[in-house]
């Protein structure tokens, strides 16, 4: 038998027979989730953003499981050009480790002007050459042209990959659990 290690926040998600979306973003931490229908039945969906159906992966009423979400993907970053989108730079010599079309979370402790939750990558530009970037700025869907600080301390940014799970009931209405977890 393994043991859990719960992660980050555990999320309660009230499930219907339409499919219903955590309410905020997940950070990733871990690479599993563990899920709890608490008395029925759920489908579970895990994506940028994601929609519950009947296809998707069934976690039986009071039968905790864990799904793989993935490696954790997350980087340091080394500059931010602030406006629409947003351009992330990422330490000289270290490629982006996210794609097109992922949802990512910038934190900066103490700076949270430069915060976003669960924004789209554009672009990674991979362009070589006099003033290329080698795959080490990556291009936002956010809008960062006013209230971020003249100054970036980049020594604290974090990029991290973002999720959201939805759930759908197989019947009836109830509640569902998630947590990201370590497994051992």
């Amino acid at each position: 038998m393994s043991s859990l290690k719960p992660v980050g926040v555990n999320t309660t998600i009230s499930t219907s027979g339409t499919s219903a979306p955590t309410p905020n973003a997940i950070s990733q931490q871990s690479d599993t989730i563990r899920v709890l229908a608490e008395t029925v039945g759920v489908y579970v969906a895990i994506g940028t953003n994601p929609t519950a159906t009947n296809a998707n992966f069934y976690v039986g009423a009071g039968e905790p499981e864990q799904i793989s979400i993935g490696p954790v993907s997350s980087s340091r970053i080394a500059g931010i050009t602030t406006g629409n989108p947003t351009l992330i730079d990422f330490p000289e010599g270290q490629s982006s480790v996210f794609g097109v079309g992922e949802a990512v979370t910038l934190t900066v402790p103490g700076q949270s002007g430069y915060d976003f939750s669960h924004k789209i990558i554009l672009a990674v530009d991979v362009t070589a050459g006099n003033g290329g970037f080698f795959g080490r700025r990556i291009t936002v869907d956010n809008d960062s042209s006013t209230g971020a600080p003249a100054e970036l301390n980049t020594s604290l940014g974090e990029l991290r990959r973002s999720i959201k799970v939805a759930v759908k009931t197989e019947s009836g209405t109830g509640k569902a659990y998630i947590q990201q977890v370590q497994v051992s």
